[in-house]
């Protein structure tokens, strides 16, 4: 194992362990939030508003990290979001804290995830060789889906024994012990800026956007995928919480088993992804995957009715995510020249999840106000219908992800044919 990739394993566990720090805190505030009023629409509007100033800062935050040391930019990001975390502590402590105040501090983890996401990609591009960069995309898809895994767990057991308060100091614990490597283990090496290269708010994302424009390969990636993404947001990153909770009288063991069942696959997909013997088209890689996940986990998550079939749908929509993930950064690297990867990476992120939040609320959206009123009528097709996904609080939103189920899937085999897209250096 080489310097450089030995730099990497240090980084991804101190990333990890923040990782699920905060994740913890994700898990118990939706559960928090969700058992205050029952309604999907403000478990949907928690991540609405971490995307969107997410999505608007990405416009600059391109140029801003490529003129400044990643490695600050990180420090000040993960600083501020934990700063948060503090305030949520010390609102919960005092028995005040409120679904606005959640929504706030969403605002500004999001606005400051702009700016760590980009520095972190373009961390990885310098100290990874670039023939490991699908082993490396396999290792964040492993530690990210064991957090999956690990998170509910530990957030059930702590928040009975502890409340929120307990939740959030372990948060705390694990951001101050990621931020002690980041200073003081993990070097990164800078390039020296000269003038002309300085910071001006919006000039990187315009030449993010000119460079896109220009290869156009890159740019159907990132609008297919954007589109994805919408689908994706509707119903499993979305609702798939209410809608579990719905069909299971509020049985948080049945979710948090579905959400371990979701990390399990992803674990599978990063382990196999990681080993470095996933080989071959990365196009391939990108759309087969994605069409076997709406297919297998979408349909299926519709479809079931039991704990069991939902684990399994959670399952295999999430085992092909680490090929996804994988393809796509491996084009991404092999395509943009390494001066202009924060700059890129940045306009990828304004454009590829500029649909999250349409997603976000169209999904909360049509799960109370459209499909769960219209499942509860008499008419002929809703009867159809509920001989397909059944009766019952839960049935609209397991309509929906038959829906995009069958779209998704559709739609990625429509894509794998672009020609643009087959153009590109593999």
């Amino acid at each position: 194992m080489n310097n450089s990739f030995k730099k990497y394993i240090v980084f991804w566990l101190s990333q990890a362990l923040s990782q699920l720090g905060s994740s913890m805190t994700s898990f118990t505030l939706i559960l928090w939030t969700y058992e205050k009023n029952g309604s999907a629409m403000t478990v949907s509007l928690m991540s609405f508003f971490n995307y969107i100033p997410y999505i608007i800062a990405s416009l600059f935050a391109g140029s801003f990290v490529d003129s400044h040391n990643k490695k600050k930019i990180m420090l000040v990001s993960d600083t501020i979001a934990a700063f948060c975390s503090v305030i949520v502590f010390a609102l919960s402590m005092r028995g005040e804290l409120q679904i606005w105040n959640i929504y706030l501090v969403n605002f500004i983890t999001g606005f400051m995830n702009a700016f760590q996401g980009p520095a972190s990609t373009v961390v990885i591009g310098k100290i990874v060789p670039k023939g490991k960069i699908k082993q490396v995309s396999g290792m964040n898809s492993f530690s990210g889906n064991l957090v999956t895994v690990i998170s509910p767990v530990l957030a059930a057991s702590l928040f009975s024994f502890g409340g929120l308060p307990l939740i959030i100091i372990v948060d705390l614990a694990s951001f101050s012990c990621a931020f002690v490597v980041l200073v003081f283990v993990l070097s990164i090496p800078e390039e020296n800026k000269t003038k002309k290269d300085k910071f001006t708010m919006f000039s990187g994302s315009r030449e993010g956007f000119v460079y896109l424009r220009s290869n156009h390969g890159i740019f159907m990636i990132i609008l297919t995928m954007a589109l994805l993404n919408f689908l994706s947001r509707l119903t499993y990153e979305n609702i798939l919480s209410p809608m579990i909770l719905a069909r299971s009288g509020n049985n948080y063991d049945i979710l948090g088993l579905v959400n371990a069942a979701m990390g399990v696959g992803g674990i599978a997909g990063g382990i196999i992804v990681s080993s470095g013997r996933v080989k071959g088209n990365s196009i391939k890689m990108i759309y087969v995957s994605a069409m076997l996940s709406f297919l297998f986990g979408d349909v299926m998550m519709g479809l079931g009715r039991t704990r069991i079939v939902w684990s399994l749908a959670a399952v295999a929509a999430s085992l092909p995510i680490a090929f996804i993930n994988a393809g796509q950064m491996d084009l991404l690297y092999r395509n943009v020249p390494e001066e202009m990867q924060g700059r890129i990476f940045a306009a990828r992120n304004a454009l590829q999840f500029s649909t999250i939040p349409a997603g976000i609320l169209m999904g909360g959206c049509l799960a109370d106000y459209v499909l769960e009123p219209l499942m509860r009528t008499d008419t002929a097709p809703v009867k159809m219908l509920q001989h397909i996904v059944g009766t019952g609080a839960g049935s609209g939103m397991a309509l929906m992800f038959l829906c995009t189920g069958l779209a998704g899937a559709v739609f990625s085999i429509i894509s794998y044919q672009n020609k643009e897209i087959r153009r590109l250096k593999l």
